[in-house]
């Protein structure tokens, strides 16, 4: 695997750990003790992404969420598809933790895995609200 598929393996990873702690309502203790017992083959530097992701967005959750308020007018967080929610928050906290990664490459990435896990009518919704916070960020 590619460095490339590397980045968004541990990417798709840190949105399910997310999801995780979102619908199971577990804190980030919890997720990390029962999300890595089932994937037992994902590589060390794989993990080690997923979870620096991980922990800037459990670390700055209120910021992330405030972010995603803000730049959503017409939608609530809480009435947003729970895959939508926190692919946003995943994206949103590499904009944050990695500013080295330019904006476009982690729009790119999230919309590439949008297309995996969300609805086909998501994935216009997803970017104009990475890029909206990305751009309130430059």
């Amino acid at each position: 695997m590619t460095l490339v598929g590397k980045r968004r393996k541990s990417r798709e990873l840190a949105m399910q750990m997310l999801f995780q702690a979102d619908v199971g309502r577990q804190n980030a203790d919890e997720v990390r003790k029962t999300f890595w017992q089932a994937r037992e083959e994902v590589d060390d530097a794989t993990r080690g992404f997923a979870e620096d992701l991980f922990r800037v967005a459990k670390a700055r959750d209120s910021e992330i969420d405030a972010l995603l308020e803000q730049h959503s007018k017409n939608w609530r967080l809480t009435r947003m598809p729970a895959v939508d929610r926190n692919l946003l928050r995943m994206a949103v906290a590499e904009l944050l933790g990695y500013p080295g990664t330019p904006a476009p490459i982690v729009i790119d990435e999230a919309l590439e895995i949008a297309r995996r896990y969300s609805a086909p009518e998501s994935i216009d919704f997803l970017n104009g609200l990475l890029d909206a916070i990305a751009k309130s960020r430059l």
